[in-house]
């Protein structure tokens, strides 16, 4: 497959992304300024997210279809604001992650660029006899990120004030889901992101009436308030539970799906075998580990960090996976290996890490611990 380069990447300035957001920019030459922007919500920036890809469900048994396939009810009001949902494997694991939206009766699923064919693929391969029709619109339709929903604004363009619009439910925790999250209050209550779904010869257009942000700003914010994302925290092991996405994006209560009985039987039994972790950086290095750099408590390699960024005002904070059983009070060092030239040894930039926790070390086992009632009733 060729690989996607976005008509804005031509914007003066522009520092292009890599890994999952290859194709798309980095930033536009101002990175600090566009991540204050940003944050601000009441700017009108957005930002480039056009290497998604966009999937349509059609046909009379879209959602309940969905339902019966995937971790999330999507059948309710829920997923008409903006839905959570997995596939995964019979071992649990997540195949797929997908946001979901219902508008104008089908059903939008946005989700990395690099599985839309195969998400299309294997929904197709999955339909029977229902009356569901299934798309690949990547080539059609573009999305773009905001912390603004720009619907209701009069002065926005009507391009934004038109689109198709998933509201990120993080952190809340709904319906038939389940918080894993230590912290009470919980740093990304004043989340807000929006990702809309514009026809993609639009896309242009925006960057002449919009402010641009790369996708550094929007990383930033993201790791700020412990968002886990498909294209980075998630790899081939990973199990809803381990990345506090059982508040978002799995029902507890709901039917029979593929991979329930692991989801239910981490939950109710037993503890997932690892735990996303925030990470506070040492900044003095005035650089930062890349992502899938190794983390280390003394000399023990115990997971890899999986999101990094330079916080304007936190400076560089990441997001890890680390063993389930590291110790909490630890403090990490993440090592960024640089192999030599040849015949030369290998070397390594070790930056210190300070790590906040997400999924605490004792997630699961909820049908075993006793509530407060068990307490008053002895």
């Amino acid at each position: 497959m060729e690989a996607y380069t976005s008509p804005l990447l031509a914007t003066h300035g522009t520092f292009p992304a890599t890994g999952a957001d290859a194709g798309v920019a980095a930033h536009y030459g101002d990175p600090a300024r566009e991540q204050r922007q940003l944050a601000r919500a009441s700017a009108r920036v957005i930002v480039d997210y056009s290497q998604l890809g966009v999937v349509t469900v059609t046909g009379e048994d879209r959602a309940s279809w969905l339902t019966t396939l995937s971790s999330q009810v999507v059948t309710g009001p829920l997923v008409a604001r903006g839905a959570d949902l997995l596939l995964l494997s019979a071992q649990g694991r997540i195949d797929f992650y997908m946001h979901a939206l219902e508008n104008d009766g089908t059903m939008w699923l946005i989700t990395e660029g690099s599985h839309a064919q195969a998400l299309t693929d294997y929904l197709n391969s999955m339909k029977f006899m229902l009356r569901v029709e299934i798309a690949n619109r990547t080539d059609d339709y573009a999305v773009v990120g905001s912390t603004r929903d720009f619907r209701a604004d009069t002065d926005a363009p009507a391009i934004l004030q038109n689109a198709r619009v998933w509201q990120d439910p993080w952190p809340g925790i709904v319906p038939g889901g389940y918080s894993y999250a230590q912290s009470v209050e919980h740093p990304g209550e004043g989340y807000r992101w929006f990702l809309s779904i514009i026809n993609r010869v639009d896309l242009p257009a925006l960057a002449e009436s919009c402010e641009l942000a790369g996708s550094w700003a929007a990383d930033a914010l993201r790791i700020e308030a412990w968002r886990p994302r498909f294209g980075y925290e998630v790899d081939h092991k990973s199990i809803p539970h381990e990345l506090d996405l059982m508040r978002t994006a799995v029902h507890l209560s709901k039917g029979c799906y593929k991979g329930q009985e692991t989801v239910a039987r981490v939950h109710n039994l037993g503890h997932p075998p690892r735990r996303l972790t925030f990470l506070d950086l040492d900044g003095t290095e005035h650089t930062q580990p890349p992502v899938g750099a190794s983390v280390y408590s003394g000399t023990k390699k115990v997971g890899t960090l999986t999101s990094v960024a330079q916080h304007f005002e936190a400076g560089p904070i990441g997001l890890a996976v680390l063993k389930r059983n590291v110790d909490p009070a630890a403090t990490l060092m993440v090592r960024e290996e640089i192999a030599g030239e040849e015949g030369s040894a290998p070397t390594a930039t070790d930056y210190a890490a300070a790590q906040t926790i997400i999924v605490t070390p004792d997630a699961g086992q909820v049908a075993g611990r006793r509530t407060m009632g068990d307490f008053f009733r002895g």
